[in-house]
């Protein structure tokens, strides 16, 4: 990727963490594709090390604009370790087909991701807070916040929030079929591509619903 591109605002700075030692042709900075991944997903990983050993966690986030929030509890190692700061990798992965080769070591899988270096701080700023949660919330399932009552005083003092900025990111993506030998093609294996989506079911209403609450619209797009 070019100086100039990177200078422009269109694209992340690589540095020596976010540049991949193997098929670096699959590494991206551009911000928008960083975007989109991570837009299209609310689940990532979050590891961190506590006493020398590394930990790793699944739980919700939320982006608003330059700037990742994610879940957690005020009695979370990450939220109990995030003062001053907790230094912290992000990651978020979408699955997108498997890649069946001849030969078992060229199998694969076509995928996006986004891995994420920084510096997690927790929210302490109620109107901070309270967009935040609102970004998780929508980060699921968008215009839920706006639907639904927000955190009460003693919710909110239970609830912990780390905040993250996209300064050090990058973005990793395969696609296309297998990579089959030459000497291979001719073998009696079947090759090719098995797509991988996600799938929402139809909604299945609470059984204390009543019964003229209608399914919002923002539901139908799901």
């Amino acid at each position: 990727m070019s100086e100039t591109l990177a200078q422009s605002g269109t694209a992340y700075e690589p540095t020596e963490r976010t540049v991949p030692s193997r098929n670096r042709s699959r590494a991206s900075y551009d911000r928008d594709l960083v975007h989109s991944i991570l837009d299209e997903a609310y689940v990532c990983h979050l590891g961190f090390v506590r006493d020398g050993a590394p930990i790793v966690l699944p739980t919700l986030y939320g982006r608003v604009g330059e700037r990742l929030y994610v879940h957690g509890s005020t009695g979370s190692r990450p939220a109990r370790m995030a003062d001053p700061g907790l230094p912290v990798c992000l990651t978020v992965t979408h699955v997108d087909g498997l890649v069946l080769a001849r030969s078992a070591f060229h199998h694969s899988i076509n995928y996006r991701s986004v891995v994420v270096h920084g510096t997690a701080h927790q929210v302490t700023d109620p109107d901070e807070l309270r967009e935040a949660l609102d970004a998780l919330v929508d980060q699921v399932v968008p215009g839920r916040s706006y639907d639904s009552r927000p955190a009460n005083a003693k919710e909110l003092a239970a609830t912990a929030v780390l905040r993250l900025d996209l300064a050090e990111v990058s973005a990793k993506v395969r696609t296309g079929g297998p990579n089959d030998e030459p000497q291979d093609l001719d073998l009696p294996h079947w090759s090719g591509v098995v797509p991988v989506a996600t799938r929402y079911g139809t909604p299945i209403p609470a059984e204390t619903l009543a019964a003229d609450v209608a399914l919002p619209d923002y539901m139908t797009v799901l």
